[in-house]
């Protein structure tokens, strides 16, 4: 079922318009409206899946409506239908947001066709509104300690910038919910955020991956491959566990961010990126490059900002708003806590961190009664 608004001057012209929506979907709702101005008065009353809109109409025309539309309610599906149009006016009407545009007399399977594509654009649009609110929340850094609060003023600091930061923390502290917070607070939010793991490649695997290769570069090369670097051309590239990185690997992403460029494996072509590079790290990097395992001239390249994410154990205030948010993620109807099961996860020592509280919580959740007893706590965390 959807709702579907009808927007006509001529009555027969929208009886028939009824019932040919009502034949595809006797279980429709449909309002009507007679000229321009009912129309952006029901726009402004109520939400619409569809929207069939006449052009030439007393008071406002359709071109009006659809422009009301488009400025207020952009996700609507508009189908404009007009009498007196011909190509420059089915033209202006999709370039001004219209899903499409249909003469009169419609074909009538035309009609039902784009109806139904129509309707099916926007359940995929509100499903993927859903699933980047599912995202956003995902990566949400919960908590109002002062340990976050320093990381959170830091966060919003240096995100409208396109200085590099590199992130500190011990594993599953949340290192990568700041990166993700850093991105989408910048001016690249809309532009490719990728993440890769640098301790998940193998050292001989690393270069290929993250500035591509070419076609018989290596034994496995079968055909051209871009690299991370390029992928994330005009947005955000996060390099995981950069501490793990090879050596060979670290002179050439040194390279990269000195010159904005990189030289895919075999080719003699360099190639310009724009990429704002964010490193994270569980290791002491300045012990690392003592050692001789890291680059002290990328060290300096990559640490213009330095956020250090502390540990759980040093934010415990923060773990109940962390289980609600955590229990909020998963699916189902979720259980409620009892203050002895909150009470038992806050004396605990979280060597995990965030993440090992997360599973912790997830295991509670599946094993645990409803509401989550303090015994629950003591037997399954």
């Amino acid at each position: 079922m959807a709702r579907i608004l009808l927007v006509e001057d001529e009555k027969a012209i929208r009886n028939v318009l009824r019932n040919i929506l009502l034949n595809e979907d006797p279980k429709h709702a449909i309002d009507e409206a007679e000229d321009g101005d009912q129309a952006i008065e029901a726009l402004d009353a109520s939400s619409y899946d569809l929207v069939l809109c006449d052009i030439k109409m007393p008071k406002r025309d359709g071109l009006e409506v659809l422009a009301h539309a488009m400025k207020h309610y952009g996700d609507t599906p508009f189908v404009m239908i007009s009498g007196h149009g011909d190509l420059d006016t089915a033209v202006g009407c999709i370039r001004s947001g219209a899903y499409d545009y249909i003469a009169k007399p419609p074909d009538l399977n035309r009609l039902i066709t784009t109806i139904r594509q129509a309707l099916d654009r926007k359940k995929l649009v509100a499903e993927n509104q859903r699933l980047r609110k599912k995202a956003d929340k995902k990566f949400e850094m919960v908590g109002e300690s002062a340990a976050l609060e320093t990381v959170r003023e830091v966060v919003e600091k240096v995100a409208p910038t396109d200085a590099r930061v590199l992130i500190t923390g011990p594993n599953g502290s949340g290192k990568e919910i700041v990166a993700n917070q850093i991105h989408q607070l910048s001016a690249r939010s809309r532009q490719a955020f990728i993440e890769v793991n640098c301790a998940a490649i193998p050292s001989e695997l690393i270069e290929s991956e993250l500035f591509g290769h070419t076609k018989g570069s290596f034994t496995s090369a079968i055909k051209d491959r871009k690299g991370q670097f390029e992928l994330a051309d005009g947005g955000t590239l996060f390099l995981d566990e950069i501490g793990d990185m090879s050596l060979s690997a670290q002179a050439k992403v040194l390279r990269a961010l000195q010159e904005n460029c990189i030289t895919p494996v075999g080719s003699g072509k360099s190639i310009s990126v724009n990429v704002r590079v964010l490193a994270a790290t569980n290791k002491d990097l300045k012990a690392e490059i003592a050692a001789g395992r890291f680059r002290e001239d990328l060290y300096h390249r990559l640490s213009v900002i330095v956020i250090e994410v502390p540990p759980l154990n040093d934010r415990r205030d923060d773990i109940p708003l962390l289980v609600e948010h955590f229990l909020g993620l998963l699916d189902g109807a979720a259980k409620r806590m009892t203050p002895e099961a909150m009470a038992h996860l806050q004396q605990m020592d979280w060597t995990g961190n965030v993440r090992q509280l997360r599973n912790v919580v997830e295991r509670l959740h599946i094993l645990g009664g409803s509401p989550i007893s303090g015994a629950d706590a003591e037997r399954y965390a």
